[in-house]
């Protein structure tokens, strides 16, 4: 029997849907930098575009801000945040370095069918890029972020997952290089991770890993600050 949604219930299910689609829409022209790195953002002016009041833009610009795609300066409104400078890339490279091929060799180690499950699950989600915007990686991005996630938690470390969640590193690595031809590459190295987390190997689990990230930063992203 269908269920019936209280009209109450139904404005908040509307509202909702239409936070989350400013949200998208905005997260998308940032990524795509349609709103350029650095740029101030205009709440009225966006409400103007999208043809809805100012509520949802600065609800989905405080969401904006909690991921590092937005900044709030006192007194001036949201800026988008600068792509990553050389220092800050480096940075992040070296704690996923220390942080990630840990976690895959912890998760080999602890590795059970459920897990396995779940790996061979989220692999079967990726879809290689349709195109060289945001709205053609946004998968990808979405399954790039959802498979190291996954790893983190299956090493049995909440704290190890946590922080790599709270670095966002995902979206601010696709920001980067989001017109890049890298998901044939990406996903091949996934399932090498799979394989190798699966089959309860901790030395090659951490090498996989490693290799994913040298990848990552060398062949795939560093070259853009030379």
């Amino acid at each position: 029997m269908t269920e019936i949604v209280e009209p109450h219930n139904r404005r908040l299910l509307r509202r909702q849907m239409l936070a989350d689609d400013v949200y998208e829409a905005i997260k998308t022209m940032l990524m795509d930098h349609v709103i350029r790195p650095g740029a101030r953002i205009s709440i009225d002016g966006l409400a103007r575009e999208f043809q809805v009041s100012s509520t949802p833009v600065r609800e989905a610009l405080a969401r904006l801000e909690s991921v590092g795609l937005a900044d709030k300066e006192p007194l001036k409104g949201y800026r988008a945040t600068p792509l990553l400078s050389l220092a800050e890339f480096d940075d992040l490279y070296r704690f996923r370095r220390l942080l990630e091929p840990w976690a895959a060799r912890r998760a080999a180690e602890l590795i059970d069918d459920d897990g396995r499950d779940r790996l061979k699950a989220e692999l079967a989600t990726a879809v290689e890029p349709t195109s060289e915007d945001y709205a053609g990686y946004k998968s990808l991005t979405t399954h790039d972020n959802r498979f190291h996630l996954l790893i983190a938690a299956l090493s049995g470390s909440d704290q190890v997952r946590l922080a790599f969640e709270r670095t966002h590193c995902h979206l601010h690595i696709f920001r980067l290089h989001y017109d890049r031809d890298i998901g044939p590459e990406v996903l091949t190295e996934h399932r090498a991770l799979v394989a190798a987390i699966s089959s309860g190997d901790p030395e090659a689990a951490e090498a996989a890993m490693n290799q994913h990230i040298d990848n990552s930063m060398s062949l795939r992203l560093r070259k853009i600050y030379e």
